[in-house]
Parts: structure tokens; C-alpha cells; sequence
């Protein structure tokens, strides 16, 4: 007997609403919802749609990300290529990939780029709620731009994006930003940041301990609860930020202040990439248990330049999208119906070209219809059929009897109003009455 084949552990197939799920994860009309929003609100703010690969050259993330990050270390998938003995992986991330994309066709020769993609991403983590080893993630990118104007518009930006799924900031999710200065300053502070976490050294866990010397900027990220007291003691890098960075902060949070948009000043906040300087943010949710964080990003000067390229400056963010669709989820938050408008039932002996001719008309004219297929043994009893037009969650069955027929018409029956009224219409000029159908 064959094995059974299953996906791989922590990785999901995205199925239809009408497939029955053994784990609560988004279906693919919320999924595709999801991502017409996305390119409703990026079009509106000028970015532009980019793919990269999912495999790319293993030093792009060790030199991008750092060798002392938990996904460098613990979460990539890697491999040797068995053909020419190449050092691959699957992208744990996108900022890195579109940065080396950026850099190889010289995309910025003609100036700063707004560019958006969106795709899986692979870490070798322990699978939990909201959490998987291939996830998929939202990812944009300003190059070119220095300025904090630019870093206001990405925290805006995905705030147009909460208020289009029917999110609210400060209820279903809310901001905390920080400034993580320049790489002077940060030296600065790492250096306080030593002397301190060695005096303390007795109260810090194994994984604190062997990052002491390395980064110890990722102690501060630790959620070790017998580390919380010592890590609140510690050296806070706003301290050591000189005027221009200051002055860079200061002019995000007032283009923030400006709209309105409430946050929180985290100076703890660090994120998980080496990269970042100045502006780092988050998006968080306390809806999600220890899974709070569904939006993250800020700006990383040096990386293009780190990676090989000219140096430019830049800045992102990067959203994970079943985390996301699995807030949304738990919130009970209205979305639009991925059911069809009509449900054309199909008696055995209906005349097929008819049929089909009229559907074709409804489809063209924008309405979305469904129509009954024939199985195995035909297309089934009218009986059967009006129950698959009920629970495929259609307006309108659309009935194509003999006796409608020999009329040149058809019938239309509501299904969802209660009322299972239902009228004859004519065959001829179905783009007349089409709109009637339309949700």
C-alpha cells in the first residue's frame, strides 16, 4: 500500500470555504479579498508591483540579516545544490532579495523606487497558531528617500490598508515606533549596553549570555520573564542619539500627530534584523495571544550599500498575512461574500446552446453565476439542484424549465430574502435585466 502523502509540517494549503478545514486558516476568498485591498490602497500611495525568487544565494542573508540572528542561526532552510554545489535558501524574508534585485538591474539609475511584493516565506520554527514554516508576507519598500516624510507614509500606509479590511487602530490593533539612531550611536550605546548586561550577568539566561558580545541590541527583544527587571534597567539607546537623529524622529512623529494617528514611543523596541536604523515600527494586536505583532518595519540605510550596491537609503515594512486573515478571523469582521450571484439549474433535457448563450450574456454584463454540472451519472433531479443553489449561498437561482424556455424566457427565483419569490424573464436582451442580479 502506498504512503500517504501530507504536506510538509507547518506548511498549509489555502483551501475553498466549501473544503472542509481541520485547522482554522483563512480560505482563499478571504485570501483573495486580502490581496485586492492591498492593491486598492498601494495604487493609491504610487507603489509598484515587483516578484522576486523564493531560493536565493545563502550569503545574501547571512551578510543582509547578520550571522548572530535567530533566523540566520536557528530558522533557514538551506541547502547545497547537488548540481553545481551552490549555497541556496528559501527566502525567510523579502527585504533582503528585493534589495540584491534592486542592486543587480540597477533600479535605481533613474531615480527612487516604491515598490510592493507579496509571496511566501520559509523559517524552520516550532508550528504554532498564527505562526507556520512557510508563511506568506506582505512586503513594501521606499529606495531612494532619506527623508522621515517617507517613513510617515509607510506606518500611514498601513493604516489605509487596517481601514480598508475594517480594522481600527487603537481597538483591533495599534502602533508602537522608536528610533534606533545611526550606527555611531548605536556603537555608542552597545558599548553601555556590555558594561551593563556583564554587571548583570548572573540574572541573564544562556541564549542573553551568547549574545553578550555579539548583539547584545537582541537581549532587549528577549520575552524571558526573569529577565524583564533587568532588561527595564538597561541603557535606553534614546539616550545616546545625537541632534539629526533626533530631529528625524521628531519630524515622524509629528507628520503622525498630524493626522491623528495615536502610538507608543517603545524604547525597547529593536526588531529582529540587524539592518534597521532610525525609525523601526510595529503594528501589534493583543487579540492573538503571544502572536502580537502582525506588521513590522522601519528604515535600513545601510543595507543596499552592505549588499554591494551604491549606497542608498531605504525603508519598509513587512506584514504576515495569515496572521493578519487569522486576526480578522477571530475578530468576526464582515467580509465580502465570495458566493455567486446566481445559480443557473440545468434540467437534463435543457437545450445546452441556450444555456450556455444566456450565462455567457449574465457573466459578460459583470454577474457572477454558477452553473449546475453534470456528474457521472447526469445533472441530477431539479430536487437536488435547488439544494446546491442554497447552500452555495446564491442570490438568485436562475431556472431554465421547459416551459420557460418554450416562452424564450427564464425563470429567476430569490433564495436569500425569504420571500422565494420568483419572475419570468426574457431570454432575448438578458443584458436588460442583468443588473437586477448583481450583489
Amino acid at each position: 500500500m502506498a504512503e500517504k502523502l501530507s504536506a510538509v509540517k507547518g506548511m498549509n494549503d489555502i483551501l475553498p470555504a466549501s473544503v472542509p478545514r481541520t485547522e482554522k486558516l483563512p480560505d482563499s476568498a478571504l485570501w483573495q479579498w486580502f490581496e485586492s485591498a492591498v492593491r486598492t490602497v498601494l495604487a493609491r500611495y504610487g507603489y509598484q508591483y515587483l516578484l522576486t525568487p523564493i531560493v536565493e544565494p545563502t550569503a545574501l542573508f547571512v551578510r543582509g540579516l547578520g550571522e548572530v540572528t535567530d533566523i540566520v542561526e536557528k530558522e533557514m532552510y538551506s541547502f547545497v545544490d547537488s548540481m553545481n554545489g551552490d549555497r541556496l535558501t528559501l527566502r525567510p524574508e523579502a527585504t533582503a532579495g528585493i534589495v540584491r534585485a534592486v542592486i543587480e538591474h540597477n533600479a535605481l539609475y533613474n531615480g527612487p523606487l516604491r515598490i510592493w511584493t507579496l509571496g511566501p516565506m520559509f523559517r524552520h520554527e516550532r508550528p504554532q497558531k498564527g505562526r507556520y514554516r512557510q508563511f506568506h508576507q506582505l512586503d513594501v519598500e521606499a529606495m531612494g528617500y532619506a527623508g522621515p516624510d517617507v517613513d510617515a507614509e509607510m506606518i500611514l500606509m498601513a493604516r489605509a490598508l487596517w481601514r480598508e479590511l475594517g480594522l481600527v487602530e487603537g481597538q483591533h490593533v495599534r502602533l508602537e515606533i522608536n528610533s534606533l539612531g545611526q550606527p555611531e550611536e548605536r556603537r555608542a550605546h552597545r558599548e553601555a549596553l556590555v558594561r551593563y548586561f556583564e554587571e548583570n550577568a548572573s540574572t541573564l539566561d544562556a541564549d542573553a549570555q551568547r549574545r553578550l558580545h555579539s548583539n547584545p541590541l537582541r537581549i532587549l527583544d528577549s520575552k524571558n520573564p526573569a529577565m524583564q527587571a533587568v532588561i527595564e534597567g538597561a541603557p535606553r539607546l534614546m539616550d545616546f542619539l545625537g541632534a539629526e537623529s533626533k530631529a528625524h524622529f521628531d519630524a515622524v512623529r509629528g507628520a503622525l500627530d498630524a493626522v491623528g494617528l495615536e502610538y507608543r514611543v517603545n524604547p525597547r523596541l529593536v526588531r529582529g534584523m540587524d539592518y534597521y536604523n532610525l525609525t523601526v515600527f510595529e503594528w501589534m494586536t493583543d487579540q492573538l495571544g503571544s502572536q502580537g505583532t502582525v506588521c513590522g518595519g522601519g528604515r535600513y540605510d545601510g543595507l543596499i550599500g552592505q549588499l554591494g550596491g551604491k549606497p542608498a537609503p531605504a525603508v519598509g515594512f513587512g506584514l504576515g498575512i495569515e496572521r493578519l486573515l487569522l486576526l480578522i478571523q477571530e475578530l468576526g469582521l464582515p467580509v465580502p461574500s465570495a458566493a455567486p450571484d446566481v445559480y443557473a439549474v440545468v434540467p437534463a433535457d435543457a437545450p445546452l446552446p441556450t444555456v450556455v448563450a444566456a450565462l455567457e450574456a449574465l457573466r459578460a454584463a459583470g454577474v457572477r453565476v454558477l452553473q449546475h454540472g453534470a456528474g457521472p451519472d447526469g445533472p441530477g433531479s431539479l430536487k437536488s439542484q435547488f439544494k446546491k443553489a442554497d447552500a452555495s449561498g446564491a442570490r438568485y437561482a436562475l431556472i431554465f424549465g421547459a416551459d420557460e424556455l418554450a416562452a424564450g424566457e427564464v425563470t429567476v427565483k430569490a433564495l436569500r430574502d425569504g420571500s422565494g419569490a420568483q419572475q419570468r424573464q426574457p431570454l432575448a436582451g438578458v443584458t436588460a435585466w442583468a443588473a437586477t442580479l448583481k450583489s
